[in-house]
């Protein structure tokens, strides 16, 4: 992600957030506290708001969100002290969520896994499995579609991406179970199934997803937009997706295995397209040079 011109890169393990240098050389600029890592647990998301950093981290009490004064500027950047803003959330080695983004609107939206009580997704007094909508300071903004309520949409199992198009459509992309991953587009208030239905239903109580496909071939994880096409780094499969805003129902792969396996994608100020592997945990198999960022002119 980017601060201004300044790409910032998080460590999920150890819970440093990095600032990247133009000769590719890293700074830490602080280390979010008290980060619990363990299976899929850890510093897991990142968002940027004016000069605030906002981190879903994995603590002792389960997943919180935080907000940090960013000091400084680039080269010598530093987090200031921490605010949490939610926290208590289900956590568990699995099925944490943690993908967090500011909307068009303004507001803070947050992906919350189920933490493998898939039951909770569909009950509206839990935050779990659930796409969440807050206001910067983490009080619920007044028309969320449920009054009182920090929920936006719900019926998820563990989104793991969330982006718009310039017309205002929100997609999330989404981790199925053992038969369809998911690409959504996510409207308020709506329920998207999970655990009564996975992948297409067809059936009125529930939003279908715009497209999905087995997890062995494009397991998903970050995405982004750029041009009116909607980019899915994907962990199995190990390709980048491109899916255009037009045609949510069709896609096109490039640099299959080339990397292995893909956790992030953002654009970069210049109107390159960056992405970062994800080989180096126990479920990849690490290449020289691994982790790494790569930098394309377009997906092609």
């Amino acid at each position: 992600m980017f601060r201004g011109d300044t790409p910032l890169v998080s460590e999920r393990d150890t819970g440093r957030v990095l600032e990247l240098a133009a000769d590719g050389s890293t700074r830490e600029i602080g280390t979010v506290a008290g980060v619990r890592h363990g299976g899929e647990g850890g510093l897991l998301g990142l968002a940027v708001d004016d000069d605030q950093l906002y981190a879903y981290s994995t603590g002792d009490e389960g997943n919180r969100i935080q907000r940090f004064p960013l000091n400084g500027e680039p080269g010598e950047l530093e987090l200031g002290r921490p605010e949490t803003i939610l926290d208590e959330l289900a956590s568990a080695g699995y099925h944490n969520g943690g993908r967090i983004a500011f909307g068009p609107d303004g507001m803070l939206y947050a992906g919350v896994g189920d933490a493998g009580q898939a039951s909770a997704a569909q009950d509206l007094d839990s935050l779990s499995g659930k796409i969440l909508r807050l206001a910067p300071d983490g009080s619920v903004p007044s028309d969320n579609p449920f009054p009182g309520s920090l929920v936006y949409s719900f019926g998820h199992r563990n989104v793991q991406g969330l982006v718009w198009s310039d017309d205002g459509t929100m997609f999330a992309s989404e981790f199925g179970q053992n038969t369809w991953d998911e690409l959504n587009v996510i409207e308020a208030g709506g329920n998207y199934g999970w655990p009564e239905v996975e992948g297409l239903a067809g059936e009125d109580d529930y939003v279908d997803p715009v497209q999905q496909w087995s997890p062995a071939d494009a397991s998903p994880s970050g995405i982004t937009v750029v041009d009116d096409t909607v980019y899915i780094a994907n962990l199995r499969g190990s390709v980048l997706r491109a899916v255009p805003v037009s045609q949510p129902d069709s896609f096109a792969d490039y640099y299959s295995g080339t990397y292995g396996r893909l956790r992030a994608v953002a654009p970069a100020p210049d109107g390159s397209l960056w992405f970062i592997t994800g080989n180096t945990n126990s479920q990849g198999t690490p290449r020289n040079g691994d982790d790494r960022i790569v930098r394309i002119d377009t997906a092609g």
